[in-house]
């Protein structure tokens, strides 16, 4: 089973990314991961675990993709 989330916005997505890939955490999935589009350019990343994970590493980082 698969969750996946999807934001068109004129504003920074990935924290909305984040909020909406949270509401789907009680399915209980294995990884989470999040990719954006900035420029032509595709920025990501993954992990194994929970999507609390996942949001820390993107805390820390520059995602710009709208």
């Amino acid at each position: 089973m698969c969750g996946i989330v999807g934001a068109a916005a004129r504003r920074p997505v990935a924290e909305l990314l984040i909020a909406g890939r949270r509401r789907l955490e009680y399915r209980g999935y294995a990884s989470a991961g999040l990719a954006v589009l900035h420029m032509g350019q595709l920025s990501g990343c993954q992990d194994d675990g929970a999507v609390a994970v996942l949001a820390v590493r993107v805390d820390g980082a520059q995602w710009p993709g709208h």
